[in-house]
């Protein structure tokens, strides 16, 4: 696609990744949370525009959302839910490239940091599995949901740096490449589905 090999005209000196489907995939996918809301609307109550956004925008672990969103969710229900969200958290894996394209990035000098949307168990699996790196834009530490600019405002306000500073990697058009590129930023899509590598992605960078 021609948007991931797009070259940045300014010379990034921060580069920013997406998680799921950029630096990490899950093996078995068991959608708590979709479950969680299919058994709500189910029993009653009516989907909202926003429920993804308040899932993945507040920091609540899988009982205390459910606590928001409903009053009588049986324990049993619960308890499959949170043991859907263990093995899928159990299942997460880095891509093979991630950890050397990481290290050879922090040897060539650039600052790293994470923007994603995502629900605080994964937030804490995924940090893990990474070295420390300069900066994290989650989405429920942050209150807001990519493309929302707020979410790329909260990245650059830890990097004390500018929004032409960073170029963005991730595997979505709207929240990875179109809402960075309408911030400032510069950004390129990987297509890990058709087995695209971050070293194709950043061939001008690592050379």
């Amino acid at each position: 696609m021609d948007s991931s090999i797009k070259a940045s005209h300014i010379e990034p000196s921060v580069i920013a990744f997406d998680v799921f489907g950029t630096l990490v995939k899950i093996g078995e996918r068991r959608s708590p949370y979709r479950k969680l809301m299919k058994w709500l609307k189910e029993n009653g109550r009516q989907p909202k525009p926003d429920d993804a956004k308040f899932i993945m925008s507040h920091n609540f672990n899988l009982a205390e959302l459910a606590k928001r969103l409903a009053v009588n969710i049986p324990d049993q229900f619960l308890q499959e839910l949170e043991h859907d969200l263990d093995e899928e958290l159990r299942s997460i894996r880095l891509y093979e490239d991630t950890l050397s394209t990481l290290e050879e990035l922090k040897k060539l000098g650039f600052r790293l940091a994470l923007c994603s949307n995502l629900a605080m168990p994964y937030g804490k699996v995924v940090s893990s599995f990474l070295p420390s790196l300069d900066a994290y834009a989650w989405s429920y530490e942050a209150g807001a949901i990519k493309p929302e600019l707020q979410i790329y405002q909260y990245l650059i306000d830890q990097l004390e740096c500018r929004a032409k500073d960073v170029l963005f990697i991730g595997d979505t058009p709207l929240a990875d490449y179109s809402g960075p590129n309408e911030f400032g930023m510069s950004a390129r899509l990987i297509d890990r589905k058709n087995g695209q590598k971050l070293a194709g992605v950043l061939a001008d960078i690592i050379k």
